[in-house]
């Protein structure tokens, strides 16, 4: 059973940055790794996603200049790294990870999921 626990979340004030690391227990993960966010009230938003294998990475277009995702595949862990912040980044930051991935901006498609950290921008 694969395991997610995320960390890294906290509180930045705008123009600030952070990076969120996404740790995968339990045995090597060979899948894909995601980021999604949400807010109260609001679905599950697309973040980032990473492929295991080199270049398989897409940043949603709304982030991409600010946001980038990464992997260590020899520590089993995605990072998220936001620069730029804004303070309508504020959400839970919930790391996803799938093995069967095909489309990687959709949640359906991601068979295990973390509990989420908070990232608040203040103004």
């Amino acid at each position: 059973q694969v395991q997610l626990v995320e960390s890294g979340g906290g509180l930045v004030q705008a123009g600030g940055s952070l990076r969120l690391s996404c740790a995968a227990s339990g045995r090597t993960f060979t899948g894909t790794m995601g980021w999604f966010r949400q807010t109260p009230g609001k679905d599950r938003e697309f973040v980032a996603a990473i492929r295991r294998s080199a270049g398989g990475s897409y940043v949603a277009d709304t982030l991409q200049g600010r946001f980038a995702i990464s992997r260590d595949n020899t520590k089993n862990t995605a990072y998220l790294q936001m620069d730029d912040l804004k303070p309508e980044d504020t959400a839970v930051y919930y790391c996803a990870g799938g093995r069967g991935v095909m489309t990687l901006s959709a949640a359906s498609d991601y068979d295990h999921w973390g509990q989420g950290t908070q990232v608040t921008v203040s103004s």
